[in-house]
């Protein structure tokens, strides 16, 4: 026997899947935001943003070449093509990073500086921002979805207690989120601070 959702659940079950997904959207945005910020300990995601010319197209290093820790607080980016040596260390150095790449025969190293506790200080508040800016982006789709179901009910689509159930289930939704943005910023924050 086959189930077929009504149009009703039908609408209700498109708004909630729609919602989540720019939800977890809004998620994997942040981890990468955060991502980019230094800690002062060396990881290797620091360099996804930078882009490479590589013979005329702007390429990402980690496509360019391999990188790897060499200790805590040293990369080392070994690329694929000995001549892309200076045109990735020219442009480590053009990121705004703060780092100064040194390269040695075909590897190059990029030692990561000490942060100050007021450069820590700076940093944790421009990862609040962050959260503070996916929270907003949360709760805006929250809005989005629960106008909606307003429409759907006024189209008379959907019953008020359907309404009513579906927009309890949104806020679940929000709240599981910005409780995991929560976390990030407390991971990210733990991070930072940690000499």
């Amino acid at each position: 026997m086959k189930y077929y959702l009504s149009e009703m659940e039908m609408n209700i079950t498109e708004t909630k899947k729609s919602t989540d997904l720019r939800m977890q959207k809004t998620i994997e945005s942040i981890k990468f935001e955060l991502s980019k910020v230094r800690t002062g300990r060396a990881h290797v995601g620091i360099l996804d943003q930078i882009q490479v010319d590589y013979y005329g197209s702007l390429t990402s290093i980690n496509q360019l070449a391999t990188i790897s820790l060499i200790d805590s607080r040293t990369l080392g980016v070994q690329p694929f093509e000995k001549k892309m040596i200076s045109v990735i260390e020219k442009a480590i150095l053009e990121s705004n990073l703060g780092v100064n790449p040194l390269s040695q025969s075909d590897i190059i190293r990029i030692p990561m500086p000490v942060l100050t506790e007021e450069r820590r200080k700076e940093m944790v508040k421009i990862v609040k921002g962050e959260a503070e800016g996916s929270k907003i982006a949360i709760r805006n789709i929250r809005r989005d979805a629960n106008e909606s179901l307003k429409k759907l009910l006024k189209e008379k689509t959907i019953s008020e207690d359907d309404e009513r159930r579906a927009q309890d289930d949104v806020q679940k939704m929000t709240d599981n989120f910005i409780k995991q943005i929560d976390r990030l910023l407390a991971e990210k924050e733990k991070e930072i601070l940690t000499i």
